[in-house]
């Protein structure tokens, strides 16, 4: 069944076919080939099962909040006011990449929406000021993926919805190791600025009275997270519910930044369906993979070989990365996770790990899925803002934020409690 299920996902993905419609396919094969029982006739109170919930409609309006701020361009301002705080460092403007995107990533919880935005801003400044296109192309690209680790994560509403996960306990694991990854980014790009200066660009000292009038620009982000994960934290909201209020605050502040018109309005809402649609069919189709893999008994074959080889945990756990890793340069970050969640969780918790703790284990390789080639992403976000300069500046400006993410893997593993102490405070 796994050769099937490994051919089936590289033909069916090679030939263009759409994400949700591969894993419906593969469903529809699973039930066919391997299953003693007509799972299809399970169809449509599967797909309703899985579409009705509350927890689901946090999804679209985590979407249409990000889209508001985008359009509103709180973004653009935020950027400006962390380059006047930075920009004394060596590398100013890549340390404002990174910075402005670990904010950004608090209100949107989306890594494509940041990175686009952060390189529609960034790339004309650094272009501008001689930087270095590969470390300033890697810094966005990386920096964009903090968008599915620090909360709210779209990603993470999807992994705890297929794992019965609980959400509230997910964000918080993922708030410490997503704010010490974006530190790990800005020390890899310190030491190599200091190692190279030219790599930096100029540096400036902006005044105390322009840092200070800056903080203003700051405020809407802050305003939006406190109000978003101090809502949850505390107890008050449910992530659907701080999401409504997350959307509201984000209105409030478009309209007194004097951008919110019926046109701005269309347009998130229009940008909104579209990504919301597309992310719903795939978590429906894969929902309706994860009952046909349980049911044909993927997960009991899998646990009785793992066993026949006596890995240890550990040892499982390390399988389990390696695949992330290799999986990540062929296959989209969603697909990854939906695709592998039902057959690895099940393992990762029978050998005793954490469910939360994996959850951002795993988030931590999807985000890596996001800047490695042929199919990152992000990648492909950056350059489309280059206007046809070389491709390979984006990919080698990763690399050393590519082994920043493996560093922070492995302090994962050692140090659980790095995911794990916010959530034991819930």
């Amino acid at each position: 069944m796994l050769g099937f299920l490994s051919a089936g996902i590289l033909v069916l993905l090679l030939a263009g076919i759409p994400v949700a419609v591969t894993l419906f396919l593969l469903a529809f094969g699973v039930d066919q080939f391997f299953s003693f029982f007509p799972l299809t006739k399970a169809l449509g109170q599967n797909l309703w099962s899985a579409a009705d919930s509350f927890l689901l409609i946090a999804i679209p309006l985590f979407v249409l909040m990000g889209e508001i701020i985008v359009r509103a361009g709180i973004a653009e301002k935020a950027y400006r006011a962390m380059d006047h705080w930075l920009s004394w460092l060596p590398g100013g403007l890549i340390h404002a990449n990174i910075t402005t995107a670990a904010l950004f990533s608090a209100t949107s919880g989306s890594s494509v929406a940041t990175a686009a935005t952060i390189s529609t801003v960034a790339l004309p400044q650094g272009e501008k000021l001689d930087y270095d296109p590969r470390l300033f192309c890697g810094s966005i690209a990386a920096g964009g993926t903090l968008g599915i680790l620090i909360p709210p994560s779209i990603n993470l509403i999807v992994y705890g919805f297929l794992t019965e996960t609980s959400i509230p306990k997910l964000f918080m694991a993922g708030l410490v190791p997503g704010l010490g990854l974006s530190l790990l980014f800005m020390a890899v790009a310190l030491v190599l600025c200091l190692w190279k200066p030219s790599l930096g660009g100029p540096r400036s000292v902006a005044s105390w009275n322009a840092r200070l009038r800056s903080l203003a620009f700051l405020a809407p982000l802050l305003i939006l997270f406190a109000v978003i994960v101090g809502s949850i934290y505390l107890g008050w909201a449910t992530p659907t519910e701080a999401a409504a209020v997350g959307v509201i605050v984000s209105l409030g502040l478009a309209a007194a930044h004097r951008r919110l018109d019926r046109q701005m309005l269309m347009a998130a809402l229009d940008g909104t369906v579209k990504t919301t649609s597309m992310l719903l069919f795939i978590i429906l189709a894969a929902s309706f993979l994860n009952f046909a893999l349980t049911s044909s008994g993927l997960v009991q074959k899998l646990t009785t070989l793992l066993n026949t080889h006596d890995l240890s945990p550990y040892g499982l756990l390390l399988a389990v990365i390696a695949l992330f890793i290799v999986l990540g340069f062929f296959i989209e970050t969603l697909s990854l996770m939906v695709i592998t969640i039902p057959i690895v969780t099940p393992l990762i918790a029978a050998a005793g790990f954490d469910k939360v703790w994996f959850g951002v284990v795993m988030i931590l390789f999807v985000e890596m899925a996001l800047i490695t080639p042929p199919v990152g992403l992000n990648l492909y976000i950056v350059q489309a803002s280059r206007r046809g300069k070389p491709f390979s500046d984006v990919i080698v400006g990763t690399l050393p934020f590519i082994a920043a993410m493996l560093l922070m893997a492995v302090l994962l593993v050692i140090f659980p409690s790095i995911a794990l102490w916010l959530p034991s405070l819930l």
